[in-house]
């Protein structure tokens, strides 16, 4: 729970939804149930804040639907967790604190970070 806690104090502190305030965020839009996103989400868990950008995995599933959703929502928030410890492991510069970097600095490694595989 240490790490939970220290997550959300992070995601409070941090300018993570900066770009979408300030509207300059990428443009990822994409459809679900006939309705339009402009930007991307999070998957956390269910300790994070009821922010429209982050969206928590079903907590009593009543259905085989929604079930279904929770299992293949939780498997990719597995994914994402396993492959940013990857990143971390090669990548040393994520895995520490940044100290001396500006915003658009600390920025540019994380987005570059995933390019770098291709």
């Amino acid at each position: 729970m240490v790490d939970a806690n220290n997550d959300i104090i992070v995601l409070q502190s941090s300018g993570l939804f900066d770009d979408v305030i300030n509207g300059v965020a990428p443009n990822t839009s994409f459809y679900a149930n006939d309705v339009e996103y402009k930007y991307g989400y999070y998957l956390v868990e269910g300790i994070y804040p009821e922010w429209a950008t982050l969206v928590k995995t079903l907590s009593c599933p009543d259905d085989e639907k929604r079930l279904y959703y929770k299992k293949k929502q939780e498997s990719a928030r597995k994914d994402v967790e396993r492959a940013f410890g990857v990143l971390k492991k090669r990548w040393s510069v994520i895995a520490q604190p940044l100290r001396i970097l500006e915003k658009s600095k600390i920025r540019n490694v994380i987005r570059a970070g995933p390019m770098v595989l291709y």
